[in-house]
């Protein structure tokens, strides 16, 4: 007689296949037999990827045992071959993991969904390392039994099971699988809490891991109400430049909200995750009121900047070099020291043209004008942010009259020469920190 592994009903959104991360080990060999087992599941197109590591001496024995395994179950298996870095940084646990999220979002297609075999006794340790991290609701809601991940979802059935239940089906059902000698060992955090922390805690408190498992779900919905405040808090500090937030509507929020809003701001830009240091910054500059200054803060090769009013964030990179000064024909684009590039946009005969970094002192005369500016007066009253600015190339002719600063401010005659050709000078900044520019030159 079969023993069934309760299951959850899959959740009605997920249309795409079922792929299942399969190690060989216990928890994934107990789950893709299940999943096996269920004709409906089965039909949706069930799969199996075994992602080889090459970390241990049997990783090959390991592929073997996966692909022979689904042979004899009728699934189809794809065996995914990744480098992990030893001298990461991060670790060997961490870069593992991080190389197997990789091959398991490059082999999910739209609306697939990935099938991980974590158990509540994954669950209870996930906790625990996320309250030794001092995390928050964020964390402490440990993992989502349902999520969106790559371009299809994840699921993890068996999340409110313990490991016991499952190796209970193993025993009755004469599932085979591999150990890994490296989860035997106490120097990868999670082991030591598995091996240690956790079995010591069972002996006075033989509940813990379920209730380690309630607190994640708690933690869960208090996480799921503060990201929804946090998403409308945000919403009313945007801009028309995602990569800027209006500092008057942010000063308006309570200090915790106003922490948690920056960094899903930075989550939406895909940016690094922002350090504490930064937010304290941000707390800093936010509440002094003054146009005077540029406060910047820099983070991993990234920098917050307050400019007008504005909080800015973007990619910190060099500016253009002060020294630089190139000559163009415009035929072909012009690539720039800071990564930019200059170009025409239609055809251009051979020019005796000139491209620098600014120096100070240029004036240019706008279309419809009659007088010239100075180019500083100008990229002010344009709003052209200071970090902008660093970059700008400055279109000069032979006599270094100045044509063009980048494509922001184009003199009349340029312009109308432009026109006459259907032509249109077109600058591309590096990565930097966007602005829309809408207001008008005084």
């Amino acid at each position: 007689m079969q023993t069934p592994l309760p299951l959850p009903s899959l959740p009605h959104r997920a249309t795409g296949r079922l792929v299942v991360g399969y190690s060989g080990g216990l928890d994934s060999s107990v789950l893709l037999h299940a999943l096996a087992q269920a004709p409906g599941l089965r039909a949706q197109g069930l799969q199996a990827v075994h992602v080889h590591h090459g970390l241990q001496p049997a990783a090959d024995a390991w592929a073997a045992h996966c692909l022979a395994t689904c042979r004899s179950l009728d699934i189809p298996c794809r065996v995914i071959r990744v480098h992990v870095p030893r001298d990461s940084g991060r670790g060997l646990e961490a870069a593992a993991r991080e190389a197997r999220h990789a091959a398991f979002a490059a082999a999910l297609e739209p609306d697939d969904v990935l099938v991980l075999a974590h158990h509540r006794d994954d669950q209870a340790e996930t906790v625990l390392m996320r309250a030794l991290r001092a995390s928050g609701p964020d964390g402490l809601a440990a993992m989502r039994p349902w999520r969106c991940f790559a371009n299809g979802w994840l699921w993890r059935p068996l999340l409110e099971l313990p490991r016991t239940t499952l190796e209970a089906y193993a025993r009755a059902q004469g599932v085979r699988w591999v150990q890994d000698p490296s989860n035997a060992v106490d120097d990868a955090d999670r082991n030591f809490l598995r091996h240690r922390v956790l079995p010591l805690l069972r002996t006075r408190w033989p509940h813990a891991d379920a209730s380690l498992a309630t607190v994640a779900r708690l933690q869960a919905d208090a996480a799921d109400l503060l990201q929804q405040g946090d998403a409308d808090a945000l919403a009313m500090a945007r801009t028309s430049n995602p990569a800027a937030l209006d500092a008057k509507r942010l000063r308006h929020l309570p200090a915790p909200r106003r922490a948690r809003v920056l960094r899903h701001w930075i989550d939406t830009l895909d940016l690094p995750p922002l350090p504490a240091r930064a937010i304290a910054w941000c707390e800093t500059e936010l509440a002094t009121v003054r146009d005077d200054q540029t406060p910047v803060c820099d983070w991993s090769g990234h920098r917050l900047q307050r400019w007008r009013d504005r909080l800015h964030a973007g990619p910190a990179r060099a500016p253009l070099p002060t020294d630089f000064r190139a000559a163009w024909s415009g035929v072909s684009a012009l690539p720039l020291p800071d990564g930019g590039h200059l170009w025409i946009d239609g055809a251009v005969e051979g020019m005796n043209w000139v491209v620098r970094a600014r120096q100070g002192g240029e004036r240019i005369r706008l279309p419809g004008r009659t007088h010239s500016h100075s180019l500083k007066h100008v990229l002010q009253s344009l709003a052209v942010p200071p970090w902008v600015r660093a970059h700008l190339p400055l279109l000069c002719d032979a006599e270094d009259r100045l044509l063009a600063a980048g494509d922001l401010a184009l003199d009349a005659d340029f312009d109308a020469w432009l026109r006459a050709g259907n032509g249109r000078l077109i600058w591309s900044p590096p990565g930097v920190m966007h602005t829309v520019f809408d207001v008008p030159i005084a």
